[in-house]
């Protein structure tokens, strides 16, 4: 019954002792009861499966471990850098002698001078104790003793390829690495045989001991840590970071398939970042542990890098190794940070269909790449130092997203390619078009290694460019004269070491004095020495200074910076020179002597110079050339990391296009569409790539050279590098129609 008086109750009130359970109400978010470390854990493992099952999975893995590597390689370049400086500031403050005016309270002398041996400068210190308890330099155990020498390893292993380690006296063995800026330096502490009998006069300096800061023999590496810094993160980090961003989005296609599903599943970022993360975390770990290899060496002993023959001073990286571990770390947590940012989905508020955010180029990129040019033009107007920093901050800008630049042009361009097509009944044109819009991402990742590889190999040849007229003609007059003529100098030479220089000399030498006038409008060379000497280079033996032509052709180049004006005067007895603008010309009949006229030198005047004509200039260009091998190691690493990236990223779309092209074979009916599609949709977007890093490189090396106050820039090497990278963008079409066409007769349907 259901009426009025009905003792049924329409709205029962639950009985709390009932034995029957209630059924639950169904949860709407049902994960929520689960524990949260079960879903990341469960989220994580997807992701691990994911990347065994993935298509393209071993080119994927190979491509992220090799990434991985490059960045912690670059991250240790950055800590061994910074730690190598610390230590040599440290060394440098060490050794330097600590000045003083009072000769009283001196504890010893200290000079400094510059020699060479071949090409290769090094420092040479001539010490002298004043008091017993003198502490010696950090480094020696001991003072040397009168007439003895110590040398760095490194030095003593060139003077013995000179048969010259008995130069400056005595060898009494190697210096300590602690007295070393780092084991690779060239550098000699000298005790003279005999103590100066006027120190102010000889350019000696009074000093109460070391501990403050003196950098020496600076021209050894003569940059800093910010400046070396720069040169990494130009050269070594950009290629690097490249790399790893094409790396990443190898085989996007189905990650990002995928990611749209879970985002249309109620997924948040940070779901998508755990399964990307478990994706990515085996390659990208396994990159950063190789890394551990050449970590380990540099902890375990010293290493000479390769090109530079920079030894790092194992002392430097033990006292780092912390930094050098969280460096490692940092590196691995990049790398998974990028590959989480570089798969971000982007919801629309207008359409519920996910689209993803590689669809469209950022316009951030290009406003970046617009700042970076701004800041390379108005480089040139900044201050000395700020100038080079804002330079180099603006390079890597511009270089790093001039790659979005160009991927948009091709979009503008694919648009208008699928038009013609359209219009024409051309299917690989329309197809190729459509991609080309449809797929900027994939232009970004293969223009970088064109982009930035010409710049490198342009900036590596204005860098290079440094040597200058002036030392290439040097080295032409040194091979010319040879080791057969030999000019002394010091600004505190005496007639007293005149004459023991002379008695030191070997057989089948001549000694003259040589007195240059170069003021005024008729600049000469005066040459002052017995007959006998003059007679043996066939010059007369006038009593007074006469005007000669000279014979010799060794003489004719050390007149040729007067106008090729020389004359002559013969005297009897002992030679005297001027302090002033005199100095000693060696001559010897044959080569060979060098090491005998440097050793009898150095005996009679400590500090003294002896050089070859040109010498200097040759030196300063083997010094720029070391400079250079420190650019070709880091430039050279980066570009070889650009063409794996350009490796990786043409593998990848050829395995795409062979996917995605095999069946228009069976539409088309032909497999001309291949080669059409293919050429459209690569060649042509890497053709205006190169076109335009070709007039970018052009333009930025103009402020290159700017920067650098030297180096000439080089139209062929320009143009050999852009018509290298146009073969190439035609052999990379080529090739993907090919894959394609091999891959069409075995093409099945499949219900994906």
């Amino acid at each position: 019954m259901t009426g009025p008086h009905s003792t049924r109750n329409p709205h029962p009130t639950p009985n709390p002792h009932s034995t029957r359970n209630p059924r639950p109400a169904p949860n709407p978010h049902p994960t929520r009861n689960r524990r949260p470390g079960r879903l990341w854990a469960q989220l994580f493992r997807v992701g691990l499966a994911a990347a065994r099952t993935t298509p393209g999975t071993r080119l994927r893995f190979w491509a992220l471990l090799v990434a991985s590597a490059a960045m912690a390689l670059t991250a240790l370049a950055f800590v061994t850098t910074t730690a190598t400086f610390e230590g040599r500031t440290q060394r440098d403050t060490a050794r330097g002698p600590v000045l003083t005016d009072n000769a009283h309270r001196a504890t010893a002398l200290w000079k400094e001078a510059i020699d060479s041996f071949g090409a290769s400068p090094h420092g040479v210190i001539y010490i002298e104790p004043l008091t017993a308890d003198s502490p010696p330099p950090p480094g020696l155990a001991r003072w040397p003793r009168p007439g003895e020498a110590f040398f760095s390893p490194e030095l003593a292993r060139a003077a013995e390829d000179f048969d010259s380690l008995d130069r400056y006296g005595r060898y009494g063995g190697t210096i300590d690495p602690q007295g070393l800026r780092s084991p690779s330096e060239r550098m000699a502490y000298v005790r003279p045989a005999h103590p100066p009998a006027d120190p102010t006069a000889q350019s000696w300096q009074y000093i109460t001991g070391f501990g403050r800061l003196f950098p020496m023999n600076q021209d050894t590496y003569p940059h800093t840590a910010v400046e070396t810094s720069g040169v990494i993160a130009v050269l070594l980090a950009v290629p690097a970071l490249a790399l790893l961003v094409v790396a990443t989005r190898v085989g996007s296609a189905t990650r990002d398939r995928r990611s749209r599903l879970v985002n249309a599943l109620g997924a948040s970022w940070a779901h998508r970042a755990v399964i990307n993360v478990g994706e990515a975390v085996v390659p990208a770990a396994a990159g950063t542990a190789v890394v551990l290899l050449p970590a380990a060496l540099l902890l375990a002993t010293d290493v000479r890098l390769p090109i530079t023959g920079y030894v790092i001073d194992v002392a430097d990286t033990r006292r780092a190794w912390p930094e050098l571990a969280g460096a490692l770390v940092v590196s691995l947590l990049l790398n998974l940070v990028l590959v989480v940012i570089l798969h971000r989905v982007q919801r629309s508020r207008t359409a519920t269909r996910p689209s993803m955010s590689t669809a469209h180029l950022p316009k951030w990129r290009l406003v970046l790449c617009l700042a970076g040019v701004l800041a390379i033009a108005f480089s040139q107007y900044a201050p000395k130092g700020p100038d080079l920093a804002t330079f180099l901050a603006g390079t890597v800008l511009m270089w790093a997203t001039l790659p979005s630049v160009v991927a948009q042009l091709c979009v503008v361009n694919g648009n208008r390619i699928a038009a013609r097509g359209h219009r024409d009944g051309n299917p690989g044109r329309l197809i190729a078009g459509r991609w080309t819009a449809a797929h900027p991402g994939v232009l970004v990742r293969l223009s970088v290694v064109f982009i930035i590889g010409i710049g490198l190999i342009s900036h590596l040849q204005v860098w290079n460019s440094r040597l200058g007229d002036s030392a290439v003609a040097a080295q032409r007059l040194t091979e010319r004269v040879g080791d057969t003529l030999y000019t002394v100098h010091s600004s505190t030479l005496t007639s007293d070491a005149v004459k023991s220089l002379a008695r030191g000399l070997p057989d089948g030498t001549r000694l003259l004095v040589a007195t240059g006038h170069p003021e005024g409008d008729h600049p000469r060379l005066d040459l002052t020495g017995s007959c006998t000497d003059l007679t043996a280079l066939r010059l007369p033996c006038p009593d007074t200074a006469q005007r000669v032509t000279p014979g010799d052709p060794r003489l004719e180049e050390l007149a040729r910076p007067y106008g090729g004006n020389l004359t002559v005067r013969a005297v009897t007895g002992d030679l005297s020179v001027s302090r002033a603008n005199g100095s000693l010309v060696v001559t010897t009949d044959g080569p060979g002597h060098r090491a005998e006229i440097e050793k009898a030198a150095y005996a009679a005047h400590p500090g003294i110079n002896v050089d070859t004509p040109g010498e200097i200039w040759v030196i300063g260009a083997q010094q720029k050339s070391n400079v250079n091998g420190w650019l070709f190691l880091f430039g050279g690493t980066g570009l070889a990391l650009l063409l794996v990236a350009g490796l990786i990223s043409a593998a990848a779309e050829f395995v795409r296009i062979r996917a995605g092209l095999a069946p228009l074979s069976v539409l088309t009916g032909n497999y001309q569409v291949f080669r059409t599609i293919a050429l459209w949709y690569l060649t042509v977007p890497l053709l205006i790539a190169t076109a335009l890093a070709t007039f970018i490189t052009n333009w930025h090396s103009l402020f290159f050279v700017i920067s650098l106050r030297e180096g000439r820039f080089s139209w062929p090497v320009l143009a050999t590098a852009a018509t290298g990278f146009s073969l190439a963008a035609v052999a990379i079409g080529l090739l993907a129609a090919h894959s394609a066409r091999r891959a069409a007769p075995s093409w099945r349907p499949e219900a994906d």
